[in-house]
């Protein structure tokens, strides 16, 4: 009876003793049987695995509004586009590159010359292609070339018919002539003479520059109706282009040794100029005596500019007559036929 009340007493402990336990917590690993583990716990974590596992919630997206739709739509359509055209590109230089090959591999063919029959063949004047005769003579310069119209259509042409000058007492030409370097052209038309620069005369308060001089057979100037054998036209400009030309009519008589220089050194061939080493003294192409008529005027020869000042000489100058004849094998003539006074003013020295 004593065992039976002690046995009871120590199962009354051991109850006491489990109730006051702490309890494991919910994520604590089940513990093996044998290992002296709780059987409830054990039975929890079996029932943990078991469970099956949720799948991971899909987040939302709020629904696209029309004008993003529209958007979407759009880029989408520009990208379709874009590849289209770029894919077309590709294709066209793809055809290129075959068409490049197959023609490199081709013979070349060269063409033959297109032979032109005479009959369709257009003769275009040349800009310079002027006479003084013939179908390219005076009459018809000013439609040669447009740059020309002047020698048609001008008011104030040169050469003149000088007669019925006013006297006046006419300003003296002051003239500052110094020897100079010179070269020596056949231009076709005349023998003209280039002069090295410092040679000038002042009219009027203006100063002009000697640039070249030249010469015409016959006279291209008249006074009071009468021609010369020949004339020598002394060509100067101002700083502004303005032209001054000097005219002196030449009479056959001494020999001129300015004119025989000139001669000594006549080109071989035209348009090909000789350029001696000497100068000249340009005093010797003015007469001694220096009265002269005076007018406005324009160039005697193509393209005919008008504004040239003329200042004519009263007195001529003379060369022999085996100078002249060499001048007259060259260019029997080449003086521009008298035009128009048109009223315009002339004066002379008294």
């Amino acid at each position: 009876m004593r065992a039976v009340l002690l046995l009871s007493g120590s199962l009354l402990l051991l109850g006491f003793a489990h109730a006051n336990e702490p309890a494991e917590p919910a994520t604590k690993p089940a513990a093996v049987v044998g290992s002296g583990a709780k059987t409830g716990s054990v039975s929890a974590a079996i029932k943990e695995v078991n469970q099956p596992v949720k799948p991971p919630s899909v987040i939302k997206e709020p629904p696209m509004s029309a004008a993003e739709r529209t958007l979407a739509r759009d880029a989408a359509q520009r990208e379709e586009e874009l590849g289209a055209r770029l894919k077309a590109s590709l294709a066209r230089l793809e055809r290129a590159n075959i068409a490049a090959r197959q023609a490199a591999q081709r013979p070349r063919v060269v063409p033959r010359p297109k032979i032109v029959p005479v009959a369709e063949a257009v003769v275009v004047p040349h800009s310079s292609h002027w006479d003084y005769e013939g179908e390219n003579g005076p009459l018809r310069w000013g439609r040669i070339n447009p740059a020309w119209s002047q020698c048609e259509s001008g008011k104030r042409q040169s050469p003149i018919d000088i007669r019925d000058g006013i006297r006046v007492d006419l300003e003296p030409i002051n003239v500052d002539y110094k020897p100079a370097r010179f070269s020596v052209l056949d231009s076709g038309h005349t023998i003209q003479v280039n002069v090295g620069a410092g040679n000038t005369i002042t009219i009027s308060g203006k100063m002009y520059e000697l640039v070249q001089f030249h010469f015409h057979r016959p006279s291209e100037e008249r006074i009071n109706g009468r021609n010369f054998s020949m004339v020598v036209h002394l060509v100067h400009k101002d700083v502004d282009g303005k032209l001054a030309v000097i005219a002196a009519m030449i009479t056959e008589g001494a020999t001129s040794p300015l004119v025989q220089t000139i001669w000594n050194n006549l080109p071989l061939e035209k348009n090909e100029a000789t350029s001696p080493s000497m100068t000249i003294d340009m005093n010797q192409m003015l007469p001694v005596q220096r009265e002269y008529y005076t007018y406005m005027g324009s160039l005697t020869s193509p393209p005919c500019t008008e504004g040239v000042l003329w200042l004519v000489m009263k007195e001529p100058i003379q060369l022999s007559a085996q100078q002249m004849a060499i001048f007259a094998r060259l260019y029997p003539m080449n003086a521009r036929p008298i035009q128009i006074g048109g009223g315009r003013l002339i004066k002379e020295s008294n």
